[in-house]
């Protein structure tokens, strides 16, 4: 039997999508990917998460992206309150997320997005949810809130951190998520912490249609050259396993079911959203 691979973050409401969404599912499926975690950004994404959680048989998260909290509106955190206790019985909800801090992007209002990460992580904390938190040049400042405002548990997606702040991590209950960046030889500080970290903190992601592989990545100038960007697909999940497997001397089987084990670690009603 070929392994069951689980991604825990893909963005399928993406307007990348929008013209094959379910075939991208079908090929994610061909190619081992059985569950799939699809964080919102943003309220206006609720009922569409949700809706595909539904017809994919797959689970999703709910929760305001920081590079949208500029856009937002006032209102929001009350209607992220709200749709959370009417999702309250549904098992497919498994997370608040994609929430967090960004401090890469310039011009988003810092104290803004401190302001809803920590209303957000409040809001997980009551409906006793984990978080998956967007971290970018942000970690320390991400942990300075999960310290003042505890939540269980829960995936530091994209995970670009130190040794150091990742362990603070894990300290506090969190998976580290890797994905496409894993896959470049120059990713050194990536590939060591996916090398050395405890090997119950790691879960695989794609953050389709982000972050493509080696294999997909166009540079700046291939671009300029009219070489289009390939859109990343879950169905690109094994693969990136693959280089995991490479990393810690492990099988493609052991691979997929430490990683999808300890995705369900981290959100514990997954096993329930897609084990119907």
């Amino acid at each position: 039997m070929d392994p069951a691979w689980t991604d825990s973050h893909c963005h399928l409401d993406a307007p990348e999508f929008d013209a094959d969404r379910a075939d991208v599912v079908i090929r994610a499926r061909t190619a081992g990917v059985q569950t799939l975690v699809l964080p919102s950004v943003a309220v206006a994404h609720f009922d569409a998460v949700r809706e595909m959680a539904h017809r994919f048989d797959t689970a999703y998260a709910l929760g305001i992206h920081p590079l949208v909290v500029d856009r937002a509106d006032e209102t929001d955190l009350d209607r992220l309150a709200a749709a959370l206790h009417e999702n309250r019985d549904d098992p497919r909800l498994v997370a608040v997320g994609e929430i967090g801090l960004d401090h890469f992007v310039p011009g988003i209002d810092r104290a803004r997005q401190e302001r809803y990460y920590r209303t957000q992580l409040q809001l997980a904390r009551d409906a006793g949810l984990p978080v998956i938190l967007h971290v970018r040049r942000s970690a320390d400042a991400l942990l300075a809130g999960l310290r003042r405002i505890a939540v269980p548990g829960g995936i530091a997606h994209a995970f670009n951190g130190s040794a150091m702040q990742a362990a603070a991590f894990v300290g506090l209950g969190f998976r580290l998520g890797f994905g496409g960046t894993l896959s470049f030889d120059r990713a050194l500080q990536i590939r060591h912490l996916a090398q050395t970290l405890p090997e119950t903190a790691l879960v695989l992601e794609t953050d389709a249609p982000d972050i493509p592989p080696q294999w997909l990545y166009r540079s700046a100038e291939a671009r300029r050259a009219g070489q289009a960007q390939a859109r990343n697909e879950p169905a690109e999940l094994p693969r990136i396993g693959a280089v995991l497997a490479r990393l810690r001397g492990w099988t493609l089987d052991e691979t997929a079911r430490i990683t999808s084990a300890n995705t369900r670690a981290a959100l514990p009603r997954l096993a329930a959203a897609v084990d119907r």
